[in-house]
């Protein structure tokens, strides 16, 4: 008779590689969502004030190539443009977790990957009963799908928690399957008339960028512009142009073969991640968080039937959606949660997925694009739910901030000095070994002061 299966643990402590690589991309995110918060603010009082004007001349800047169908204003630039980096950089993260990290066990990938397509489905659903009842627009339903990972950090980051890298890479795995099922929405549903002769080229294109990849070809000088001709062909084709972007991060190779630091997938998000997080974003943010803001604006977010599904959906659907298919998951695969670890914690972090920003505006935009004055009002939609969802998050992080300290502590100790967190090093012989001639140097330490004190007492008893 076979021995019944042990439950597999969710949210347990992550193997070392990974922890290293979740810690160095989140401390890149977080400081590109920083800069993210500091451009959506920009963009706010810029336009929200005398200097409106010149906020608009900027933003509608046209520049660009007419004659190869490039001539896009400023705004347009950001939102093709810019983001396809920020896409190529999503294709290259979910390429790795495919192939070397938490979704390349199909066993470990359910539960993250259920939980993102309920957050994703929960959230459109809220949207389409919200204007179902209200007789509203049902265009806007994909609008509260998209998780913003570098928002979501950089209000870690202003909280001050230390949330555990377990929970840390939970989110940027959630953040990473909801980019693609994003992209794929943009793809499948905001794409109109198609230009079967561009789209052609483009993916000719992507098949000799492929086969230069197969063959080893090495060159920056190589890949950029055929890139470019790729994303550029892929714009005139009709399909949104971040498309191409992460249809080529999806094609870099993210293993490590022989002799291998790091493999070439692994290689290009380090050079690339701080291009997109620290200016491709910020960028489109700057030119598309620019919405007027005054009391009636934002009570008209919580009156009309489109604006008030996006922030329902982003603050109820997505905490919803991700607790309940993480909790129903967990159920019927036996996964148990770590026992350092309770259900709270992962409805905080599923409440701080709410965070909308960066790909909600995006979709806002394709969405609502023969309709200025409506996507003017979706986007303040998109930043009050991001900012309720926020403030939310970070309460129900704040209660729990104790117990993620003395975690985050434990994750960091380093006693022994060689650059290992200890908690790694347990069923290593030679680390305890370390430890044993630290204390011994301690103890031996201790010895001589209590000696030198014990001396200095017998001295000052003794007569004059």
């Amino acid at each position: 008779m076979a021995a019944p299966r042990s439950p597999r643990t969710f949210l347990g402590r992550l193997s070392l590689p990974e922890r290293n690589f979740v810690a160095e991309a989140l401390r890149t995110e977080t400081v590109g969502g920083v800069l993210l918060l500091v451009a959506a603010v920009t963009a706010l009082v810029w336009v929200n004030t005398p200097l409106r004007d010149s906020y608009e001349a900027v933003r509608d800047f046209h520049f660009g190539p007419a004659a190869l169908g490039l001539d896009l204003s400023v705004q347009h630039w950001a939102a093709d443009g810019l983001l396809a980096v920020f896409f190529f950089v999503a294709g290259i993260e979910l390429k790795r977790e495919l192939v070397a990290g938490d979704l390349r066990d199909p066993k470990a990938a359910v539960l993250p990957v259920v939980a993102a397509l309920c957050g994703m489905a929960v959230p459109a659903l809220v949207y389409v009963v919200t204007n179902l009842s209200g007789g509203g627009s049902l265009t806007g339903w994909a609008v509260p799908t998209a998780t913003d990972i570098a928002f979501a950090l950089a209000v870690l980051a202003v909280i001050g928690t230390s949330l555990p890298s377990a929970l840390r890479a939970f989110l940027l795995t959630l953040a990473v399957v909801d980019d693609l099922f994003a992209i794929l929405i943009i793809a499948i549903f905001f794409t109109s008339e198609l230009d079967f002769a561009a789209l052609a080229g483009a993916f000719l294109g992507l098949v000799v960028f492929w086969l230069l990849l197969r063959k080893g070809v090495r060159g920056w000088y190589v890949y950029v512009p055929l890139g470019l001709v790729i994303w550029g062909l892929m714009y005139n084709s009709g399909v949104h142009a971040t498309v191409a972007g992460v249809a080529m991060g999806l094609m870099l190779r993210c293993t490590r073969r022989e002799g291998e630091a790091h493999s070439p997938g692994e290689h290009i998000e380090h050079l690339v991640r701080p291009i997109s997080a620290g200016l491709a974003v910020p960028l489109f943010a700057l030119f598309s968080a620019g919405v007027p803001i005054s009391g009636g604006a934002l009570a008209e977010v919580f009156t009309q039937p489109e604006t008030l599904g996006v922030v329902l959906g982003l603050v109820l659907g997505k905490a919803l959606g991700i607790f309940g298919g993480t909790w129903l998951t967990a159920r019927f695969t036996r996964a148990s949660l770590s026992e350092e670890l309770a259900w709270p914690d992962v409805f905080a972090v599923a409440t701080l997925a709410g965070i909308g920003f960066t790909v909600s505006l995006l979709i806002g935009e394709l969405a609502f694009a023969d309709d200025p004055a409506l996507t003017a009002e979706v986007k303040a939609a998109v930043l009050t739910g991001s900012l309720i969802a926020a403030l939310l998050a970070g309460v129900l992080l704040k209660i729990r901030n104790r117990t993620y300290q003395r975690l985050w502590a434990d994750e960091e100790r380093d006693d022994d000095l060689d650059g290992i967190p200890d908690v790694y090093e347990q069923d290593n012989p030679e680390y305890h070994l370390r430890m044993a001639r630290i204390h011994e140097r301690k103890a031996a330490e201790h010895r001589r002061l209590a000696k030198v004190m014990a001396g200095a007492g017998d001295g000052g008893d003794s007569p004059a």
